[in-house]
């Protein structure tokens, strides 16, 4: 079978950087000079390619070569793999993304080879053809700005994965980038690859499996720098401590460096930066301690304040809570700070699982959050600061209670001239903070305050760190002036960067483009949801008429709805109004019920409908001449998130 032009190109691009890289073609000329004066000096005629080419296969010359590329029966030629494998690929037309291996770089190329192990689905049955798959496995890669994802892998015992990703090695500093890496860059360079297993059911609900730090650098001193290791991924929360499978991964580097690096080299550097780290936590929690004491004896209230400090990842590691916020720039996916809001506010709310009456709580590492599309609101709150700073706004994370007395996480900004906006991170609203004197007279209820939040005691970001230092740590008599000492009592900047600065943090993982073809997706979920409404409405023993000219008449009401989510201005409303009086006779009735899910599952989203009185006005109309519409319309954004708008609607002739 003929190989694509493509494939070509890539394959020739990987000789010519081994023959580069292991000097093969001095050796060749200096074969073909020798067999030359020794066997052909002298004769007249021209000498054919052929015939050189079977006396270096006489020398061996041809089998040396192959030996030193590795092209094996073992080994596939790599497919230099960075993309997002899109799992609703019968919904977008995207074409994988690949990217040649460029010679004047080094690249490690990590290969998931197979899973074992994995008892939870000892006795899952294999998936034969044509059977729906009820779970399956998704491993997602990042390494530094890189991101990665494998295919959707049948839930099993040893799930069968196998795929090979492609890491480009350099530095990040301006004038290293563009250089090879050597050994000795490629030891400096710290930052682990976070492996995150995730689980997606027949409901398409996700749920964080695994989520492992690897190492990498050992495969510098293996002698063909290339190896084979085995990883055991434990579980998450608090399974943390509980394997749930091994990994079988080879690591290769190419173009391989002249020689390996000494192992005993390597121990010296890891050695090195675990002593650093754990000098690094241990001035921090030495510093942290003294600060709290401090604070404890200005009142005695603030025993029962949440000063959050520290805070738990999904893999049981705590860590200070301004090392969860980094100012994230999403590139052209996200263009204002209220588009960031919406975002965040369509990534699903989820607790994490608890035992019994024991809730702990969980944050959760902004890789492994994206991979599932859920989380705490703490991760929410943490993301979408991390956007707000990234737009250049002065945002902070606010940890403190809401009305009704719970825990909660929410963010603020300040604008230059002191005026505080609170952004709810789980639906994107905002709120203008005005502070009431607390000596004044009772407001009344039209001018009470509108933001949930109750209490606030302490907030933050990458940088600073403030406890609630006033005698009321209620939010509506709040001042947040963060630079008073005598309101808000801070932590030193230079303490908290040498936990989290910018030298210390590893890069965090970019945001990946939506591969959902809106147009698609809209479509299918709404002859769905018209196949479900008949069926209902047969089972009453109604008929269903539908009307296309009315179901197109909803969708500027849906277009509108989901603008004011995102700018909080109304706009469009009026023309469909308009639209709807014009084509609703005089003497009929119109009714319509507009509602916004987070996902696309008709099932879910009808069985949600039916517990509406208005909707099931609509569904189980009767009467005379009734006709039925219904629109949907999906959002598309960044990750898997989106929002998905849904309008039923009926007109009918009145009766009297």
């Amino acid at each position: 079978m003929a190989l694509p032009d493509e494939k070509i190109h890539e394959l020739k691009q990987i000789i010519n950087s081994q023959l580069s890289q292991n000097d093969i073609q001095r050796h060749i000329r200096n074969v073909l000079d020798e067999v030359i004066k020794t066997e052909f000096e002298g004769k007249e005629g021209h000498i054919s390619e052929n015939e050189l080419m079977r006396k270096l296969r006489e020398r061996g010359v041809v089998d040396n070569i192959m030996k030193q590329m590795h092209f094996d029966g073992e080994m596939n030629i790599p497919k230099p793999v960075s993309h997002f494998t899109n799992k609703d690929r019968q919904q977008a037309s995207a074409q994988v993304k690949k990217v040649n291996i460029d010679p004047s770089r080094r690249h490690l190329y990590l290969t998931i080879q197979e899973g074992k192990a994995f008892l939870e689905h000892l006795h899952t049955t294999e998936v034969l053809p044509g059977q729906k798959v009820t779970s399956y496995f998704t491993l997602h890669i990042h390494f530094r700005s890189q991101r990665f994802k494998t295919k959707p892998i049948p839930c099993a015992c040893e799930p069968a994965f196998d795929e090979g990703f492609l890491l480009e090695l350099h530095k990040e500093s301006a004038g290293e980038a563009g250089r090879m890496a050597d050994n000795t860059s490629m030891l400096s360079i710290s930052d682990p690859i976070h492996i995150v297993l995730i689980k997606t059911d027949s409901t398409g609900n996700t749920s964080l499996v695994a989520s492992h730090y690897f190492e990498w650098r050992p495969v510098l001193t293996s002698p063909q720098n290339k190896m084979k290791v085995s990883i055991e991924l434990k579980g998450t929360g608090i399974e943390s401590q509980v394997p749930v499978g091994i990994l079988i991964i080879q690591m290769e580097l190419f173009p391989k460096p002249p020689d390996p690096l000494r192992e005993e080299v390597l121990r010296a550097q890891l050695e090195l930066e675990r002593h650093r780290q754990a000098d690094r936590k241990r001035g921090f929690l030495t510093y942290t301690s003294l600060w709290w004491e401090e604070y404890l004896q200005i009142r005695d209230a603030h025993k029962d304040r949440i000063v959050k400090i520290f805070a738990t990842d999904e893999n049981g590691n705590n860590k200070p809570v301004t090392s969860y916020i980094k100012p994230f720039r999403a590139g052209r996916l996200i263009e204002t700070p209220r588009q960031a809001a919406r975002f965040v506010g369509l990534i699903h709310h989820d607790k994490p699982k608890s035992l019994g009456q024991d809730k702990k709580e969980q944050w959760t590492n902004i890789h492994s959050f994206l991979c599932m599309n859920r989380g705490d609101v703490e991760d929410h709150a943490a993301l979408l600061c991390s956007l707000l700073l990234g737009f250049g706004l002065d945002a902070y994370v606010c940890i403190g209670t809401r009305n009704k007395g719970s825990l909660h996480a929410w963010v603020m900004t300040l604008g230059t001239d002191g005026l505080a906006t609170f952004w709810e991170s789980l639906n994107g609203h905002r709120y203008i903070h005005e502070p009431l004197d607390p000596d004044g007279p009772p407001m009344s209820k039209q001018n009470r305050v509108k933001y949930p939040y109750k209490t606030v005691d302490c907030v933050f970001n990458h940088r600073k760190f403030y406890a609630n230092n006033q005698s009321s740590n209620a939010v509506e008599v709040c001042r947040f002036v963060l630079n008073n000492e005598s309101l808000w009592k801070s932590m030193s900047e230079d303490a908290i960067g040498s936990v989290c600065g910018a030298m210390i943090q590893s890069s965090w993982p970019p945001l990946s483009p939506s591969t959902l073809d809106e147009s698609f997706s809209s479509n299918d979920l709404e002859q769905q949801l018209r196949q479900l409404v008949t069926e209902h409405r047969r089972d009453q023993g109604l008929t269903s008429i539908w009307e296309d000219e009315l179901s197109y008449l909803l969708t500027p009401a849906l277009a509108s709805y989901e603008t004011e989510r995102v700018t909080g201005i109304s706009a469009g409303n009026e023309e469909f109004q308009d639209a709807v009086k014009l084509s609703v006779l005089e003497d009929h009735n119109f009714k319509g019920y507009p509602i916004q899910f987070t996902h696309r599952n008709p099932r879910k989203i009808f069985s949600t409908c039916l517990n509406s009185a208005v909707c099931n006005e609509i569904l189980n109309c009767r009467g005379d001449q009734v006709r039925l519409g219904v629109r949907v319309r999906v959002f598309a954004y960044p990750e898997s998130a989106c929002a998905t708008w849904i309008m039923f609607a009926c007109k009918y002739k009145s009766v009297l």
